[in-house]
């Protein structure tokens, strides 16, 4: 389980096509707006209610909810409920390091 400051995320799976991650965001924190050159990502919302951000559109998802994140999309997560945010997020590439994040914005300054 790996610790950041919104929240936390567990590595579930990782192989040469793809990665599959379990992440809990906090109530109302969010991941920075961020694009990757090297993956796309697929969100599947298993607890809370969210805003997802994709190249400046918002979307509402709740629970048995999806989105799609093409490569060199802008994209964030926000929790707007009052209980821990739970989605699946799975990484398709082949590349799925963390250098491969670029920040437009992020609440807390990394």
């Amino acid at each position: 389980m790996e610790t950041r400051p919104w929240g936390t995320y567990e590595s579930l799976r990782k192989t040469t096509k793809y990665h599959s991650k379990e992440i809990i965001v906090k109530p109302n924190q969010r991941l920075s707006l961020q694009s990757h050159n090297k993956r796309s990502e697929h969100w599947i919302v298993v607890q809370g209610k969210a805003i997802v951000t994709l190249e400046g559109d918002e979307i509402n998802i709740s629970e048995n909810q999806h989105v799609y994140i093409p490569k060199q999309t802008k994209h964030r997560i926000c929790n707007i409920g009052t209980d821990d945010l739970i989605f699946i997020e799975v990484q398709l590439g082949n590349y799925f390091e963390e250098d491969d994040i670029i920040r437009y914005s992020d609440d807390y300054n990394r």
